[in-house]
């Protein structure tokens, strides 16, 4: 079953806070839950490469999942170590790659800070935002009656959100056993990342699966997706154009608006069958 609030030692997900709530001219005074966030750099042999603000769980995950979806490697047994080090208000991530990998990270480093929402922050040339990716491969297909399902399940598999209110997940799907694995973070692209990785550390190919978005489908979703492989991705909200253009080329099929009785359909729809 998925895991979740797996956290380093002395990093809570949440916070107990004090607060006033105003509803219909009475205030109340109560403790409230809110969700974590801290800042977490990511370093390749010693190099700092970015610092991301994520919720601070499953980093492993998450260090693993980005070095794979930003195409830093080629595939999972070019990463060698991941390290986690925390400190008292950020944690670090120390991740060593193939030493050929390293030297041509070294030439796309983008040492800036990536906010909450930041999909391409600190990347510095369109090329290295937007890369040419392989076209992806027959990958999952499921019914309309299973992705609802999966819908369905996933509200009740965020267990951090639960409690706050304010973190995304990313879940993922197999055909006919439904959601088998989700990650939660305050940012939408973090969440993706922590499922990416987690898979990847099973041993478990993401191609085999179909992920579910609690966010919108923009383009570097799409894109972070088809990087592993992974040829079908729903979304809770809407989709941007851009990812819509990128799915099309990548042979992805993507789906928005995917609620409770219904869904939209904007490319490739063969691999969901209608019943």
């Amino acid at each position: 079953m998925p895991n979740a609030d797996k956290v380093i030692p002395g990093s809570p997900v949440t916070v107990e806070i004090c607060v006033e709530r105003w509803c219909r001219g009475t205030v109340t005074r109560e403790r409230d839950l809110v969700a974590e966030e801290v800042p977490v750099a990511l370093v390749y042999h010693g190099v700092p490469h970015a610092v991301m603000l994520a919720t601070p769980a499953d980093l492993e995950d998450y260090a693993v999942g980005f070095t794979l979806s930003e195409g830093l490697v080629a595939s999972p047994d070019e990463i060698r170590g991941v390290e986690v080090a925390r400190g008292e208000e950020s944690a670090e991530v120390r991740i060593t790659v193939a030493w050929e990998r390293f030297s041509a990270l070294i030439q796309r480093r983008r040492n800036l800070t990536g906010r909450t929402g930041c999909g391409l922050c600190g990347e510095e040339t369109v090329e290295q935002a937007v890369r040419e990716l392989k076209p992806v491969g027959t990958g999952a297909r499921m019914s309309a009656a299973e992705l609802h399902d999966a819908i369905a399940q996933l509200a009740h598999l965020q267990p951090i959100n639960a409690r706050t209110g304010s973190v995304h997940a990313a879940g993922w799907i197999v055909p006919g056993e439904g959601i088998r694995l989700v990650r939660e973070d305050v940012g939408r692209h973090n969440a993706l990342d922590k499922t990416i990785g987690a898979l990847v550390r099973a041993g478990t190919d993401p191609a085999v699966g179909a992920l579910l978005l609690t966010s919108r489908a923009s383009f570097e979703m799409v894109q972070k997706s088809a990087a592993v492989g992974v040829a079908f991705v729903a979304a809770l909200s809407a989709p941007t154009a851009f990812a819509v253009r990128l799915a099309e080329r990548a042979g992805v099929t993507l789906v928005a608006f995917a609620r409770e009785h219904q869904h939209v359909v904007y490319t490739h729809p063969w691999r969901l069958e209608p019943q």
